[in-house]
């Protein structure tokens, strides 16, 4: 029987990862078998025991990092289609029949358009863009979904990135020609953009997209990350 993997990645996610799981019950059509595995990178916070109060979620351990958390959760996972969501984005009501009606369809990978949750010029141009199926309009926070097979297949996330994992996996799966935008769409939350200001982060996420495609090494790119941005 067919059956979708939620997999959500959290660490230090206490004030937010129980109401998550909460409002994603009340959005699963529940017409589809389904599985939420969450995947804690060693919090030091009450986020696990707040995973734990919620009812039938499935809780592990991997190490830090969210490539390692995506790959122990897909390895956990017993569905046929993985489901990978940011604790913070919200998907569309019945979003399990929207990615099981592509699967039926013979599509093996694809995301949402997304919007977020502050109207800001820049962040409303930017999301504008995600209804465009290229590439450069792809990340992580329109979640993705992945057939177990071809995820397999193309080798999972790779654990050498800390930061840009989502984009490089979906490079690949845009390599195998197996790539899908559905007109529907998650709210993202946009709190990384306030901590840090949203010209000033949009900034250096284009120098980061800039020397990744300069050949930068990766390990460049991380210490710029942790530089910059909080």
């Amino acid at each position: 029987m067919n059956k979708i993997s939620i997999i959500i990645p959290i660490y230090n996610e206490a004030d937010t990862i129980q109401s998550a799981l909460l409002y994603l019950e009340r959005m699963v059509s529940k017409t589809i078998p389904y599985e939420i595995i969450v995947v804690d990178g060693g919090s030091t916070d009450c986020s696990t025991q707040k995973v734990q109060q919620v009812q039938n979620i499935q809780l592990i351990s991997s190490p830090k990092g969210r490539a390692k958390q995506l790959n122990a959760g897909a390895k956990a996972a017993s569905g046929k289609l993985l489901y990978f969501l940011h604790c913070d984005s919200i998907p569309p009501k019945n979003f399990d029949k929207a990615i099981f009606q592509q699967f039926k369809n013979g599509t093996n990978a694809g995301c949402f358009r997304m919007k977020f949750d502050l109207k800001h010029p820049l962040l409303l141009a930017s999301q504008w863009f995600t209804r465009f199926n290229h590439i450069s309009c792809r990340g992580g926070d329109q979640s993705l979904f992945v057939s177990k097979k071809l995820f397999d297949e193309i080798g999972g996330f790779n654990e050498d990135y800390t930061i840009y994992e989502d984009n490089e996996i979906i490079e690949r799966l845009y390599i195998k020609k197996q790539f899908v935008v559905i007109p529907q769409y998650v709210i993202t939350s946009a709190r990384k953009y306030q901590q840090n200001g949203v010209w000033k982060l949009q900034f250096h996420f284009i120098i980061i997209h800039l020397k990744r495609k300069l050949g930068f090494p990766l390990a460049h790119l991380q210490t710029y990350y942790r530089k910059n941005i909080i």
